[in-house]
C-alpha cells in the first residue's frame, strides 16, 4: 500500500471531527493512496515563469499571487460551510497527489499552493488550484 502523508490532512480531519462533519471521502483516505506517475509529477515540477504565472493568474480571478505561492482565501456563511468546503476539498488534492496548506478562521478558509520541492509556482499548482475554483 502507498506511503500516506497525513499532516496534510491533520488540520482537516481535527477540524472536521469537531464540527462533526466527517466526509466519507476523508474517512476512507487510508484506502485511497491515489498519485501521479513519477514521469508526470517530474512534468509538472518544473518552476513556472513570472510570465507564465501572471498569465495563469488571468484565468484564476479568486487567487492571488504571494510570494512564491498562490494563495484564495474564500469566505462562507459560518464556520461549519467552511468545514464542508474543506472536506470537498480533500478529494481532488488526494487525486493530484498535491496538497495545499491551509488555515481556518471561523467562515474563511486560506488555501496555499506552491510545490516545495520544486522551490516555486509549478502547473500542478495551477491545475489543482482550478480544481479547486469549481468547488
Amino acid at each position: 500500500m502507498p506511503r500516506l502523508r497525513w499532516t496534510s490532512y491533520l488540520k482537516v480531519l481535527v477540524i472536521s471531527l469537531i464540527a462533526g462533519t466527517l466526509s466519507p471521502v476523508v474517512a476512507s483516505l487510508p484506502s485511497q493512496g491515489t498519485r501521479p506517475s513519477l514521469a508526470r509529477s517530474m512534468e509538472m515540477n518544473s518552476v513556472l515563469s513570472a510570465a507564465e504565472i501572471q498569465t495563469r493568474l488571468l484565468r484564476l480571478p479568486a487567487w492571488r499571487l504571494d510570494g512564491q505561492s498562490i494563495v484564495c482565501d474564500p469566505r462562507f456563511a459560518g464556520f461549519p460551510e467552511a468545514i464542508a468546503f474543506l472536506n470537498r476539498l480533500v478529494e481532488p488534492a488526494e487525486a493530484a497527489g498535491h496538497h495545499p496548506d491551509l488555515e481556518v478562521s471561523y467562515n474563511r478558509v486560506i488555501i496555499r499552493l506552491t510545490t516545495h520541492d520544486a522551490g516555486g509556482l509549478t502547473d500542478q499548482d495551477f491545475s489543482l488550484a482550478e480544481k479547486i475554483s469549481q468547488l
